[in-house]
């Protein structure tokens, strides 16, 4: 696959955003919950620009996104999970932010595994 520089930018921008998104919801309980959203976002972002076409992947998302039988491809599996967590944890109680917490700095590291692994960019996630 060929990434372009563009996409690769806003891949690696987007997934530093997500994780220093997760190390403030640590220490700014107050904002917590917007912070934990705009992490798993912008992992979300990060992963698909590193696919390549933003749009794109996120329309083939959303059709798959209600889909009752399994899905066979596991890239499109796990994008379609991704999503669905982020939904999850977008729903959860403010008194839940902790375990919120933990999903959504889960969902970051595995995304910047998969950007670093997609755009060929081998950095150390949080």
């Amino acid at each position: 696959m060929v990434l372009d520089e563009y996409c690769k930018g806003w891949a690696l921008r987007y997934i530093r955003e997500a994780e220093a998104e997760i190390e403030a919801a640590r220490t700014s309980p107050n904002l917590t919950p917007t912070l934990i959203i705009e992490a798993m976002r912008k992992a979300q972002a990060a992963v698909y620009y590193s696919l390549g076409d933003p749009p794109s992947v996120e329309r083939i998302v959303q059709e798959n996104l209600h889909e009752e039988k399994k899905i066979k491809h596991p890239v499109l599996r796990r994008l379609v999970d991704l999503e669905k967590s982020i939904e999850l944890v977008s729903n959860m109680p403010v008194s839940s932010a902790d375990d919120a917490l933990k999903d959504a700095a889960e969902i970051v590291k595995v995304a910047s595994e998969m950007v670093a692994l997609l755009t060929g960019e081998n950095r150390k996630s949080s």
